[in-house]
């Protein structure tokens, strides 16, 4: 659904006076994710930080998990007639359904990769962004990179991934330029896609790139296989989540979102009857952004990027929030854009 039909559905008054009434009685707090929350990324994060709300506010909690990326109208009716009063849709492939239902049920609701379509007590957006910490794992990877190539590796192109694989890009500029970048998609939605990730990977690994910058949710497992089964040292940097647990001697860095701050003010919003009157972001100067500090970055290194980290927050150093994946790919010294983009 466009923007313009989500302002359609929501003009015609469906959600009638839901407003008031329900910004004073936020009881349950449901989330949907398309994986389930193992993947140390994207569907993790979101439970772990839904469920840590619901705990910090004293709501019932509501996880539908593993739904995939298909028809989810089913499962959110169902989440809406078990009382929910907030749904978290927490994939841009729901953007389109959970809405429907929330103005079938009258229950609002949270969506990604729909910026500008918020509508106050009704919905809202929460398209983030790590672009700040992926401007300073550019510079990490510039860094580390020994044979002058680093890779991005995508499951996809939707805004999140496209400001921190531009911002990457950028980070490793600023950083060397003569550093080579490769870019390369496994397809135009294959988040859960490990075999695909693996062999795009190799792909780049085998075209030169020592430092790999994945995004990809459950395909993001087998980047990471690849880089631990190269023949030359290959290093990898992860997103949203710490893969440190299953770290074999390849996870340089990762990304890290924290999500809690962005749902505690969702159900604040709620309850002050301001739930959709703006968007949501995460950043540096919260924390709400990190760059994970593994064992394998040299202290040397790890200062700069803290020095690196100090001067984005305080403005000297601008990092650029691009989201037009034409203007990403532009980026790059070479690009896959991978089948049927």
């Amino acid at each position: 659904m466009t923007a313009t039909a989500i302002a359609a559905v929501l003009a015609t008054g469906a959600f009638g006076a839901m407003g008031t009434a329900l910004a004073a009685d936020v009881k349950k707090l449901a989330i949907m994710t398309p994986e389930d929350p193992t993947d140390y990324g994207w569907n993790q994060q979101g439970y772990d930080a839904a469920k840590a709300v619901a705990e910090k506010f004293g709501l019932e909690f509501m996880p539908a998990t593993g739904l995939g990326y298909g028809d989810v109208h089913p499962q959110a009716r169902e989440l809406a007639d078990d009382g929910a009063s907030l749904i978290i849709a927490h994939a841009s492939g729901y953007n389109t359904a959970v809405p429907e239902v929330g103005a079938e049920k009258k229950v609002p609701v949270a969506i990604v990769d729909k910026e500008g379509t918020g509508k106050a007590g009704v919905l809202a957006d929460y398209t983030l962004s790590g672009h700040e910490g992926a401007y300073m794992a550019g510079a990490l990877a510039a860094k580390m990179s020994k044979s002058k190539t680093v890779g991005i590796v995508v499951s996809g192109e939707p805004p999140s991934w496209n400001s921190q694989s531009a911002a990457f890009a950028n980070g490793v500029k600023a950083t060397d330029s003569g550093v080579k970048i490769l870019y390369a998609v496994i397809g135009p939605a294959a988040y859960s896609d490990a075999a695909g990730g693996k062999r795009v990977t190799e792909q780049l690994i085998g075209a030169g790139a020592d430092v790999i910058f994945g995004q990809g949710d459950g395909a993001s497992f087998g980047m990471l296989q690849a880089v631990e089964t190269a023949k030359t040292k290959t290093w990898f940097i992860d997103v949203i989540g710490d893969k440190t647990k299953i770290d074999k001697g390849s996870l340089l860095s990762s990304v890290i979102w924290d999500m809690v701050p962005v749902y505690t003010q969702m159900v604040e919003d709620l309850k002050a009857d301001k739930f959709g009157s703006h968007e949501y972001a995460i950043s540096l100067k919260d924390n709400s952004v990190q760059l994970l500090h593994s064992k394998h970055i040299p202290d040397d290194v790890w200062a700069s990027l803290e020095d690196l980290r100090s001067k984005i927050i305080d403005g000297s150093v601008k990092v650029d929030r691009i989201e037009d994946a034409q203007k990403v790919r532009a980026l790059m010294s070479q690009v896959d854009p991978g089948p049927a983009q």
